[in-house]
């Protein structure tokens, strides 16, 4: 048997790569620092022309683009592929990785912890629903076997590319975990107007991910709701209704045939 068709769960040791996402050279130099003094082997996938060996230039199209193009840089010996964001700091990850000794586990992903701002608390809303139904995948640090990456590339256009990645991975038949440990701090909006914005993307972005696989039941079941559900999000507030703001006209952006992979 190859070492790549193997099982990861037959193996004394789980090889893995990381693949880091950036539009920019923003956030760069510091993530390149900390890729090296983990001792970590990645390539940068980047949208600005960088000189530096491990940095690659993909004009911006994108990051479903840039998904696209990272198993052309990906060695053929690594059992998992590893995303992770640029403006993200890694607080471990050696963890994740063993859940892929199981060999029905096809992408593992954490949540990441954001300090401040309306998404600190849509979090704490938003982690014990999905630790019981696979509704979003967080791409900051998300995991996925090589060999089920090599079936569900390449996609579409897509806004959302880490829960679309996510719900073929369940239409393949594997297992998906969340694991609840924080492996990565990011940050996100702190105005509840820019959430509006935020949110109105990633909502467009699921719903053209649901329309290019077939999650389970529960999930398509709770899209199908929630543009009734997010009348709720006004009791929390004035982030709450920029929340509910979000949701729908993402969801019209959707019907109006919206089909951009790009933020």
């Amino acid at each position: 048997m190859s070492q790549l068709s193997q099982p990861a769960g037959l193996k004394d040791r789980i090889s893995y790569f990381f693949v880091v996402l950036a539009r920019d050279r923003a956030y760069l130099h510091k993530k390149l620092k900390e890729l090296d003094e983990l001792r970590i082997p990645y390539v940068v996938i980047c949208g600005e022309k960088v000189d530096h060996p491990r940095v690659v230039y993909r004009p911006p199209k994108g990051k479903y683009d840039a998904i696209n193009f990272s198993l052309e840089l990906v060695p053929e010996d690594v059992d998992v592929v590893v995303f992770n964001d640029v403006d993200t700091e890694i607080l471990g990850f050696e963890e994740m990785l063993n859940h892929f000794r199981d060999p029905r586990v096809g992408l593992v992903y954490s949540p990441e912890l954001v300090e401040r701002g309306p998404q600190a608390l849509f979090f704490r809303l938003f982690n014990p629903l999905r630790r019981r139904v696979p509704l979003a995948a967080s791409g900051e640090l998300m995991m996925v076997r090589r060999e089920l990456l090599e079936k569900v590339l390449p996609m579409r256009p897509c806004k959302a590319e880490d829960t679309y990645i996510m719900f073929k991975v369940l239409e393949l038949g594997y297992k998906v975990v969340f694991h609840e440990r924080y492996c990565v701090r990011t940050e996100r909006p702190t105005d509840p107007r820019d959430e509006e914005i935020y949110k109105r993307r990633t909502v467009t972005g699921i719903y053209q991910a649901l329309s290019m696989s077939r999650p389970p039941a529960p999930v398509r079941l709770a899209y199908y709701l929630l543009p009734f559900l997010s009348v709720f999000f006004l009791l929390v507030g004035r982030t709450g209704y920029y929340w509910a703001r979000g949701v729908i006209h993402g969801l019209v952006d959707y019907l109006l045939g919206d089909k951009g992979g790009s933020w």
